[in-house]
């Protein structure tokens, strides 16, 4: 069990080194291109898209392949994906890119939370906050070194061809080690040693069993928790796209101190999501959704109101705290509802919260464009409140 928590950790920080490094180059890439906020916003929008589009065919790969090959495959396209939009020449070529970058993350996001399930399920208690703790520890990672490389002026290409070969590596090797079949398809396996990887061979799991639907929609009892997510995930994105541009175009700061914000951003999750395990275990998630929820909401207001870099990377800080556990409570809120398909039931709930996000670059960039990015992050701060609201989606009968 230990080597299998630590194995999808890996995978987990991988995933969010590639999303922290690319972060930071978003202002390189509006630069190279000269492109405008609003047609900035939407060629991030093919990020989402790509996402939205491939997740729900996560659990069909893990079905055919096995939960480990499908995970080490796509991984591969991730990180391959994370090369190609630097080397875009033009707006309709960056869109192509991103696309299929954000496919790669799709499939890998859905695969690796679907790990996650299963780990919880072998300790039998919270891990997924942990789990989605190092993954921003790796945006913390990726940004703080995406942050040095635009001080030094480092050329984009150069520093994500560099980047993406040795996070594939790292993440390909940690997949020997994590859960295997389900015990279920492991006819005489015992189920922690099989789970756990002790097992030889990474089956797939479509021996007796009836294949998963090319595409995994979330179920009636999964919106409101795809909902919830897609109010966390609004304000992340428009956090990590857009916090280092807000910093440029509306305090003056310096592309080293504007990326900055990102990384505030990425510390105070990380922090707050390797702490979150405890505090959901003590408070349960509904009042910890909602503790979370007033926090980021003042986060979001204090953006609003910034108008010097210090104020602003303040409250990119607390919006961080404030939507740390949200994600990864509703994955794992799907995953138990799940029954015997977590990577299905995942599938269905990131598809709604990302699809449900599809519009967020593009809604940022475009009300930024006719009015401006403080006005954008006032629709976040509305968005927030909705973690306060609708928090009750999360109640077990514990909570």
């Amino acid at each position: 069990m230990r080597a299998a928590r630590v194995a999808v950790a890996v995978v987990f920080a991988a995933h969010g080194m590639a999303s922290g490094t690319f972060a930071t180059r978003i202002p390189w890439l509006r630069e190279h291109l000269g492109l405008g906020t609003g047609w900035l916003g939407l060629a991030l929008v093919f990020m989402t898209a790509g996402a939205s589009a491939a997740m729900p065919l996560s659990a069909r790969l893990t079905h055919r392949f096995g939960p480990r090959r499908a995970l080490a495959g796509v991984a591969v396209l991730c990180f391959a994906g994370l090369v190609l939009p630097p080397l875009a020449p033009a707006l309709v070529w960056l869109c192509a890119a991103l696309f299929l970058y954000g496919c790669g993350l799709g499939l890998m996001d859905v695969a690796m939370n679907a790990q996650g399930v299963r780990v919880e399920e072998l300790y039998g208690r919270s891990v997924m906050s942990g789990l989605h703790g190092l993954w921003s520890v790796g945006t913390l990672v990726g940004g703080a070194g995406g942050a040095l490389a635009a001080h030094a002026g480092l050329d984009a290409r150069l520093h994500l061809g560099l980047a993406a070969p040795l996070l594939a590596l790292v993440a390909v090797v940690a997949t020997r080690w994590t859960p295997g079949p389900a015990p279920s398809t492991a006819a005489g396996a015992d189920p922690k040693n099989r789970a756990a990887g002790a097992g030889g061979t990474d089956a797939p799991e479509g021996d007796g069993q009836e294949a998963p639907p090319r595409f995994a929609l979330p179920s009636r009892g999964a919106l409101a928790v795809g909902l919830l997510g897609f109010c966390a995930v609004f304000a992340e994105g428009a956090s990590m796209d857009w916090s280092g541009i807000y910093l440029d175009d509306v305090t003056g700061a310096e592309p080293g101190l504007a990326a900055s914000a990102y990384t505030a951003f990425a510390c105070t999750m990380a922090l707050a999501r390797l702490s979150g395990d405890a505090v959901v275990r003590r408070i349960g998630p509904v009042r910890t959704v909602r503790t979370g929820g007033l926090l980021a909401t003042a986060g979001a207001a204090l953006v609003v109101a910034a108008r010097t870099p210090p104020v602003a990377v303040a409250g990119f800080a607390l919006i961080g705290i404030g939507i740390a556990v949200v994600v990864p409570l509703c994955f794992a809120a799907a995953g138990r509802r799940a029954g015997g398909s977590p990577g299905q039931a995942i599938a269905g709930v990131a598809t709604l919260a990302y699809a449900s996000g599809l519009g967020a670059p593009a809604i940022v960039g475009w009300v930024a464009q006719t009015t401006s990015l403080s006005v954008s992050f006032g629709v976040v701060t509305a968005l927030l409140l909705g973690l306060v609201v609708g928090a009750g989606v999360l109640r077990t009968g514990s909570d």
